[in-house]
């Protein structure tokens, strides 16, 4: 019960404010799908365009997330997050002022290459605090910023290209992207002063607190490997298939999910308090599933099952053309995507340690974020071909349907954790 106690007064400290950086972090990184509701024409975007201009992000992800988790297990995580966030927030204003296909293509290059390692970062940051046996919980509340970040994004991005249009001489998707933007760099400042890099730096845990944690982690008995190992290790490439199909669908829907839902015939306002609804849907899913993945100690079939419902979901959604019910189709494709996001993400660690288990995770979701460019990209070119969403929604189910197929693949050589005390 001690512990517990113990693991429930970090989460509480730590994670409502890393949720707080996730969703400044998730906010910058998409609200591009809505500023493309004015910023395409304005600028000479066409669907194709846009679908490769919002998948750039994640090229230059791609090229210094391994490198940028190295940093932070070397310098600790309370500098690198700060270096991470205040770039991005600066990149991420800069986005008001493109003026062309090339300028939009190079600022979303330069906003993944500022924000590489922020994700991987924070999931390795979960493992210092932490036991295996418990993490699926903790990763699904840090992961339900992501769902804060629509839910509360969606409908304040529609509101500001509503509202915000004129004033000061800048269109409202040029405010979209300065007023998303700042609390990033502001937040930045905060971390300095706010996170501990460590639970020995943590001034609010007593010396026992301090040692029930180091006792906890210890039982893991992770062996603490290299950075070479980490990134040869062939579980860690197949994981990151598994997570290349997962991501393929998280942005093959979030940045094209406000034109779909105002293709419907929703205003721009409108469309952001409907763009809302799968996530606060998504986020009760998601930390329910979790809390039952680490109950039963059991990962593959909670992995397995949600993926192949929203690759379901998905092929109903194709077949149901313009209308609300695909956005109900949606809505439990993104239940299903996120609740085996949130699972996945306990087995890069559960394995691996130490600088092995950076690069391990950082390789992870750099490779998987691919599927980010990729994602809309698809999405974009077969609107463009085709007229309409079906065909795409039919490609991304198949991503899904590859992601359980590699992990019942794998199951024999992943360690399943011991079963845990929700807390």
């Amino acid at each position: 019960m001690r512990e517990a106690a113990v693991f429930s007064k970090c989460a509480w400290r730590l994670i409502p404010f890393m949720g707080l950086l996730y969703v400044a972090n998730f906010l910058d990184r998409v609200n591009v799908g809505f500023a493309a509701l004015s910023m395409n024409a304005d600028i000479g975007l066409n669907a194709e365009a846009y679908g490769l201009g919002a998948g750039m992000f994640f090229i230059g992800y791609f090229f210094f997330e391994v490198p940028s988790n190295v940093a932070m297990e070397k310098f600790g995580a309370r500098l690198w997050i700060f270096r991470i966030m205040l770039t991005w927030g600066v990149v991420s204003m800069a986005t008001a002022f493109v003026t062309g296909p090339v300028s939009f293509f190079i600022l979303r290059f330069l906003l993944g290459a500022c924000e590489a390692g922020f994700f991987p970062g924070m999931i390795l940051y979960l493992t210092y605090w932490f036991p295996a046996s418990s993490r699926g919980q903790f990763n699904a509340l840090f992961l339900s910023a992501i769902m804060v970040a629509n839910i509360i994004g969606a409908p304040i991005s529609g509101a500001i290209l509503h509202w915000a249009g004129g004033f000061g001489g800048l269109k409202s998707w040029q405010w979209l992207f300065l007023l998303e933007g700042l609390p990033s760099c502001i937040l930045a400042f905060v971390t300095l002063i706010y996170l501990p890099s460590r639970p020995a730096d943590a001034k609010w845990l007593s010396a026992g607190e301090k040692d029930i944690i180091a006792v906890a982690l210890a039982r893991d008995d992770l062996p603490h490997r290299n950075l070479r190992a980490g990134l040869v290790d062939l579980r860690i490439w197949m994981l990151a298939l598994a997570d290349f199909g997962i991501i393929l669908t998280v942005y093959g829907i979030g940045l094209w999910l406000p034109q779909m839902v105002k293709a419907l015939g929703f205003d721009d306002l409108q469309t952001g308090f409907v763009v809302a609804v799968p996530y606060v849907a998504t986020m009760i899913a998601m930390i329910v599933w979790a809390r039952v993945s680490d109950a039963r100690g059991e990962r593959i079939r909670h992995i397995v099952q949600p993926a192949l419902i929203a690759a379901a979901s998905l092929l109903i959604a194709a077949f149901l053309g313009a209308s609300v019910w695909t956005v109900v189709a949606l809505t439990v494709a993104t239940m299903g995507v996120y609740a085996a996001l949130v699972v996945l993400w306990t087995l890069p660690q559960s394995f691996l340690g130490g600088t092995a288990a950076a690069g391990a995770i950082a390789l992870v979701n750099c490779v998987a974020n691919l599927g980010g460019f990729l994602g809309p990209t698809v999405v974009g070119y077969l609107k463009q071909a085709t007229g309409s969403y079906a065909t795409a929604m039919g490609f991304l189910s198949m991503g899904l349907v590859m992601t359980a197929i590699v992990i019942m693949g794998i199951s024999r050589s992943i360690p399943a954790p011991k079963p845990a005390a929700v807390v």
